[in-house]
């Protein structure tokens, strides 16, 4: 995919790019629409360091065109080694990767139609905004006129024209981390790899960028892989998340998927669940818990998850069979929700509970907890 093609054939829009605003870049810079062919298909990719140390066991994934796909882990788990690896920085011990229906495997870095946005921002510190910007083309041979107007239409579509002229000293985190994205978009790529480009920042520009990252990776319908290990930026910002454990895919699916229906207990625990209780014995129609006896058809030796949003508090006892009794030993305070730690005999349970204006409970109080229909899933090792 060229997002950026209209560049080269149309002076025309460029000039219009160049003066008319982030509305007519947009239309300019999303032109081309995103190429149906690109997509990374994975094919059995295996990287081993020195021999010994398994980074990466036998990959097998596609990622679709136009699709913004992350890959969420804990360090060590072989993330950022898959990623360089697609951005040819990193060569697999075996297996095959394929852009767009080619493989990309023996192909240098500067021959593969990929760019990377790190962490770092890899500025360079002597050249200015728009020199910064303008690098890459500059390398490729482009001519001066036709950098100058690419630069302006590319930060017009970033909104960061106000910037072009200033040193790279002279900006923010925020700032320095849309000139990358801009040095990075201006090369036409097919995928745009991003290293965990947020972690550097404090986390309310975070969220706003995480949100405007987004929103230019939709415009654009280009590829994104992402990498990050914290699931609330993968649930927000993603269309599919592959989580990675230990070099291994564990689970790939949408942020809803693997939210409500993880299909281990590594991807539950690093969903963020706490509520995770073993299944003692069983019957026809229900199980036993730390919790008590449950409704549920689920198999000895497995885990029930109960999300804590699928809990309801009430004062007195309630009609139905997914209850207990509970005590409040912790309340944290969130504005549009209470988050509730309560015991049930020695087991802690997480509960979650919308503010409607109702008072809240009190440490100390006790209360019945109801699970709601579907709110528990069953879970292996």
């Amino acid at each position: 995919m060229a997002v950026t093609s209209d560049f080269k054939s149309s002076d025309a829009h460029s000039d219009k790019a160049a003066h008319g605003g982030a509305d007519e870049a947009e239309k300019v810079m999303a032109a081309g629409g995103a190429d149906p062919q690109v997509g990374i298909a994975l094919r059995g990719l295996t990287k081993t360091f020195d021999g010994e140390v398994s980074a990466l066991q036998a990959i097998d994934l596609d990622i679709a065109s136009g699709e913004f796909f992350t890959l969420l882990g804990p360090s060590g788990c072989g993330k950022t080694t898959l990623l360089r690896i697609l951005a040819g920085l990193e060569h697999p011990s075996s297996g095959d990767a394929a852009v767009g229906g080619r493989s990309i495997t023996r192909t240098p870095p500067h021959k593969r139609n990929v760019n990377t946005v790190f962490q770092s921002y890899a500025l360079f510190p002597h050249l200015n905004v728009r020199e910064n910007i303008g690098f890459g083309l500059r390398m490729r041979g482009v001519k001066k006129s036709q950098i100058r107007k690419r630069v302006d239409q590319t930060a017009a579509f970033i909104q960061i024209e106000p910037l072009l002229e200033r040193r790279v000293e002279q900006l923010s985190g925020g700032q320095k981390q849309r000139i990358a994205l801009a040095r990075a978009l201006i090369n036409e790529p097919e995928v745009l790899l991003l290293d965990e480009p947020l972690s550097a920042l404090d986390a309310g520009l975070r969220g706003a960028l995480q949100v405007e990252l987004r929103r230019i990776q939709q415009r654009l319908g280009m590829t994104f892989v992402f990498v990050t290990h914290d699931q609330q930026e993968a649930m927000v910002m993603s269309d599919r998340i592959a989580v990675l454990d230990a070099g291994v895919i564990q689970q790939v699916g949408s942020p809803q998927a693997l939210y409500e229906h993880p299909e281990n207990m590594f991807v539950a625990r690093f969903m963020g669940h706490n509520n995770l209780f073993p299944i003692y014995e069983r019957d026809e129609v229900s199980v036993t818990t730390p919790l008590g006896v449950l409704g549920g058809r689920f198999e000895v030796g497995t885990h029930v998850l109960i999300r804590p949003e699928t809990i309801t508090l009430s004062s007195g006892s309630a009609d139905g069979d997914n209850q207990f009794d509970a005590e409040i030993i912790e309340r944290l305070y969130r504005g549009s929700v209470g988050e509730y730690t309560l015991a049930c005999g020695d087991t802690e349970v997480k509960a979650t509970c919308n503010n409607y204006g109702q008072a809240m409970y009190e440490i100390g109080d006790k209360v019945t907890a109801s699970i709601e229909s579907g709110g528990m899933v069953s879970l292996r090792e």
